[in-house]
């Protein structure tokens, strides 16, 4: 299932643009046309599930308002620019789930619990000091890590090449996901070993042993 809001939102938006490009197309149009496509799938979406999650409604309002910039423009750079403001949103809104109840990891790792771990959870976050601190931790690590994608983005937006910005600021993102995921791997593996619970609710060897 992971491989299709991949394809969708990455990889065939990224092949449409280069394949428009080809045809000669202007690279403001070509970057409208293949940002249509996440945009449509979000929408699509949100109308079958009747609910609207905060990721799809900050990529279409931001394509919404880089698509009427544009055309009054006529630069592409203020499409790039849309591809800084997603990973700005997603990290604020991360960083910003500090001052809720619970924050971003605790969360996501709902989906990853069966009901008996989500209990097990619960109990942890309100008397394991060490369990809060390390979901806080990640959620800085999560939050930060969108910020600097965001900036990255934003430089290379307005310094490079408009043809070389698509495809290098996806590696960029993969990369900095890439470091993010491994990071919290090693991180959500030690904890259990001195706490005897999970982080995510996927217990290692030695914490079923605990």
């Amino acid at each position: 299932m992971l491989f299709v809001p991949l394809g969708i939102n990455i990889l065939l938006p990224l092949a449409m643009y280069y394949a428009l490009r080809a045809q000669d197309i202007a690279q403001w149009k070509a970057l409208l046309l293949s940002s249509v496509i996440p945009a449509a799938h979000a929408l699509g979406t949100a109308v079958v599930r009747r609910r609207v999650e905060v990721f799809d409604l900050v990529m279409v309002v931001l394509l919404a308002v880089s698509a009427a910039t544009s055309l009054i423009s006529g630069s592409p750079r203020v499409l790039l620019l849309k591809d800084a403001g997603i990973p700005a949103a997603l990290g604020l809104w991360i960083l910003g789930s500090l001052f809720a109840a619970r924050p971003f990891p605790f969360q996501f790792a709902r989906r990853l619990r069966d009901p008996a771990g989500q209990e097990e959870a619960e109990r942890a976050w309100d008397d394991l000091p060490d369990f809060r601190a390390a979901l806080r931790g990640l959620t800085l690590l999560w939050g930060g890590s969108q910020l600097l994608d965001a900036v990255l983005s934003t430089l290379e937006a307005l310094t490079l090449p408009v043809d070389l910005v698509p495809v290098i600021g996806r590696f960029q993102s993969f990369a900095i996901l890439g470091v993010v995921a491994a990071l919290t791997v090693r991180r959500s593996r030690a904890f259990p070993s001195g706490r005897g619970i999970p982080l995510f609710g996927i217990r290692t060897p030695a914490a079923s042993r605990a």
